[in-house]
Order: structure tokens, then sequence, then C-alpha cells
């Protein structure tokens, strides 16, 4: 049977509190490939895995308990490799990068943060800020609306001052999250989000990274900031 791999810690680690099942149904109980100083965290795969949510959260509950007592770097879902073998084999291969990948986050984990426009707030501040388009907006309203080529010009315009807010504040959340935090790491681009950003956050320090990111949503309040860990470092594992 083939071996599904969870992340990779050093043979001192004193694995989780608790004993572990994984993917599979039922689910498969998870153990470790000792390959010099390093272990990898496996279990069996279970034939035609799929990204079901019910074996994405046991890999991610996997990796928590996992990192909750040392140092993980978590692989993504669905990293399979042919036998236990192999697996001893990778370890070999890349131990002095598995090392130096695991004193970079010993004690450290991963906090996403996304952000995104509240629409009726940024409307109310790009107005309040922007004279001409108060002006063209206030036009509209004591002509009626408008006629249907003023309203589609005001919303152009609209449109564009909201993208040019987008910009600038993906940006200040970039660099308010720049100084909170040892790396940072940003996500593709997607729609709804103007920004989506990982950050690599010394374990000790969480409580007062979680309360500035509060601060940052109090400061902005047409920013709409969701923040999701800890979580294992995935985005700071090459």
């Amino acid at each position: 049977m083939s071996t599904y791999v969870y992340g990779i810690a050093r043979r001192s680690h004193p694995g989780p509190a608790t004993e572990l099942v994984g993917v599979g149904d039922p689910p498969l109980p998870v153990r470790t490939v000792v390959g010099g100083e390093l272990i990898a965290i496996v279990s069996d795969a279970p034939e035609n895995l799929r990204p079901k949510r019910r074996d994405l959260l046991a890999h991610q509950n996997v990796l928590a308990e996992a990192s909750a007592t040392g140092a993980v770097l978590p692989m993504r879902f669905g990293g399979v490799s042919p036998d236990d073998d192999a697996v001893k084999a990778v370890l070999a291969e890349r131990a002095e990068h598995f090392e130096q990948r695991l004193t970079a986050l010993d004690g450290r984990v991963e906090y996403n943060v996304k952000a995104s426009h509240d629409e009726e707030a940024v409307l109310h501040r790009i107005l309040a800020e922007n004279a001409e388009l108060r002006a063209m907006s206030e036009a509209n309203k004591a002509a009626g609306g408008g006629t249907q080529e003023q309203k589609l010009r005001l919303g152009e315009r609209i449109v564009a001052a909201v993208q040019q807010r987008e910009l600038i504040d993906a940006d200040i959340v970039q660099r308010e999250l720049n100084g909170l935090t040892e790396s940072v790491s940003v996500g593709p681009e997607s729609t709804g989000w103007l920004a989506n950003i990982s950050c690599l956050v010394a374990r000790d320090d969480a409580d007062a990274f979680v309360a500035a990111v509060d601060k940052l949503a109090k400061d902005n309040p047409h920013l709409s900031l969701q923040l999701n860990g800890p979580l294992p470092p995935y985005s700071f594992v090459e």
C-alpha cells in the first residue's frame, strides 16, 4: 500500500499528545517513518483519495495536533509516496534542507489575513474624499437621479475610484502586516479579496498579532478583515 505524508519533523519531536487517525474511511492510524534524524508523519494511503471535506479536515487535524508539540513542516493535502522506503529516501536526500526549514519555522505559526471592502462604507469614504464625485452625485440626486448618460458617467467614475482605493488599501494592509510579523507570503489574486496575505508569527506573539489585526480593522472601518489561524505554516514550506 502507498504511503500518505502529512508532514516532516525532527526525530526528537515528542509526537502529538494523543493517538491520531488521518485520512480514509474508516480513518487510518497515523504513524511515523524514521530517516536519520528526521521523521515523516504518515499513514497508509486510502485508494481513490479525493479532496473531500472529511479528509481535508483529517489532514489539517493531524498537522495541528502534531505542530502543537514541536516544529513540523506541513505537506499540502494529497501527498502520496509509493511506500515507506520512498519516504525514507526523500528524508535522506533532502535532510539538510528539511533541517534548515524546521529551524526557521520552530515555534512559529501561520495566520492568513484576507481583506475586502465594505461596499457601503468605501463608497461613503470615496464620496467624502472626492469633491468632484460628491458634486456629481448630489447633482444627479437633485435632478431626480439624472439622465442615463449622467448615471453611467458617475457609475464609471465611482468604479474607477473604488479600483484605485483597492490598490491603496492592499498596500496599506501589506505594509501594516509586514511590520507585525517575521515574514509574509502574498497569496494569488482572487475575486472578492483586495489582499490575501499569510503571515509567519512567533507562537508567543500570537495574541499581540491578533490584537494588532483587530486594531487595523478598527482604524479602517471601510475594510473587512478575515483572520484565520493559528495554522501550520503551509505558506512558508518550499
